[in-house]
């Protein structure tokens, strides 16, 4: 990655130091690192890591042990390497501390870009205008979806009016605003305006997707043809996600054909809140017993294993920001079925299938094609032949050159 300037680059790592003892990440949490990891091939002397305190203030964290936690986290959440994990923890342990010595970021020749890509403690409006302040910094942050605000009934109860402080931040503070979809930008617009703010940009910038990943099973020889057909969804198990409507499809296939004759259904992911009618049929249901797989730990390279031998990716969600399972699916060449909302349009362009989340009758008549590997997964695979991931490096790159013109 390159850069065109000599700006300078503040990232907000806080996220990863709370999250550093997590076998597996979110999807922000994927975001931050990648932000992260990206930066790292700036010039040293031009970007800086931060963080917020327990104590609740900003502090600078020394660089070469900012890039160790970075190096280490990539290793073991992208590529499963427990050892590195074990490192992370520590390095993270040992930065909590360091944030504790209250040291500060001394004033930068240039005026610098503070990027803080995650919610993470967006809503501490006066704890973020009070380090603008002294940094002298334009503040860009990412805003992930408006879920909590335009959908409170998918979020657990105290995140509206979290993320209603996060929007207030955003809109009193930003110096411009990265978003991953139109469907956020055009969400998230009206703040602005209602902020008497409407010159602010809002840049789309899609997520982009690990190149070790990519590169790493592009020319996999594994094979499962020989295996029982099984279909993945990734995500966390929550109701927004609509696990539901596949876990009914799956015990109506069992009691109509049989366990030998239903394809497997593999739930990659942790399990969240107020999913108590799921759980009770992942654990109760007789039908789905040995037939629903749950795989809690897995990492990004385990995941990509499992998408590309499998007969495609299910995403049946109600609502979401981006939709990052469906653009590593398409970077896999593997074929996906997802719910026919905005976000996803944007992810999967013409190159998936859509179906209405609430649609069963014609989610069990994709699924059965796939199941048999039959015409309409035939076509999606053959449309996917020449698809071209865009790297994080390149989505990285995007934001930067859009940093840049700010202080032109």
């Amino acid at each position: 990655m390159t850069f065109s300037t000599g700006t300078d680059f503040i990232l907000d790592i806080s996220r990863l130091l709370a999250r550093s003892g997590q076998n597996v990440p979110t999807g922000i949490d994927r975001v931050e690192l990648a932000y992260a990891h990206h930066l790292l091939t700036y010039p040293s002397s031009r970007v800086f890591f931060v963080a917020i305190s327990l104590t609740g203030r900003m502090g600078k964290l020394p660089y070469e042990q900012a890039k160790a936690l970075i190096e280490n986290l990539v290793m073991g959440w992208n590529l499963g390497e427990q050892s590195s994990l074990v490192r992370a923890k520590k390095i993270a342990c040992f930065l909590k501390a360091y944030l504790l010595l209250g040291k500060r970021l001394s004033p930068l020749t240039e005026r610098p870009v503070y990027l803080l890509v995650s919610h993470h403690h967006l809503m501490r409006t006066d704890t973020i205008r009070k380090f603008l302040r002294q940094t002298k910094a334009l503040f860009v942050p990412m805003i992930h979806d408006l879920i909590p605000v335009e959908y409170p009934e998918y979020a657990r109860p105290r995140e509206p009016a979290r993320h209603k402080a996060r929007l207030h931040t955003v809109t009193m503070l930003a110096d411009a605003v990265i978003v991953p979809t139109k469907a956020v930008h055009d969400a998230l617009r009206p703040y602005f305006i209602k902020a008497g703010r409407p010159e602010v940009p809002i840049w789309t910038v899609p997520h982009g997707v690990h190149e070790q990943v990519v590169k790493g099973f592009s020319e996999s020889t594994l094979s499962r043809q020989e295996v029982k057909p099984f279909f993945v969804y990734l995500s966390t198990i929550e109701p927004r996600k609509n696990h539901l409507l596949l876990l009914h499809l799956w015990r109506r296939m069992v009691e109509q054909r049989g366990k030998e004759a239903t394809p497997q259904l593999i739930l990659v992911g942790k399990r969240g809140w107020e999913n108590e009618n799921i759980l009770d049929l992942l654990e109760r249901c007789p039908a789905l017993q040995g037939v629903v797989i749950e795989e809690s730990y897995l990492s990004d390279e385990a995941v990509a294993d499992l998408l590309q031998n499998s007969n495609g990716l299910l995403f049946p969600s109600f609502v979401e920001g981006y939709g990052l399972p469906v653009a590593e699916a398409m970077s896999l060449g593997v074929p996906s079925i997802c719910s026919d909302i905005p976000a996803l349009r944007e992810v999967g362009k013409d190159k998936v299938i859509y179906i209405d989340p609430l649609d069963a009758i014609e989610w069990q008549k994709v699924i059965d094609d796939f199941a048999q590997r039959g015409h309409l997964w035939e076509t999606q695979k053959r449309g996917l032949e020449n698809w071209k991931a865009v790297t994080w490096g390149q989505r990285v790159s995007e934001t930067i050159v859009s940093c840049e013109s700010l202080k032109n």
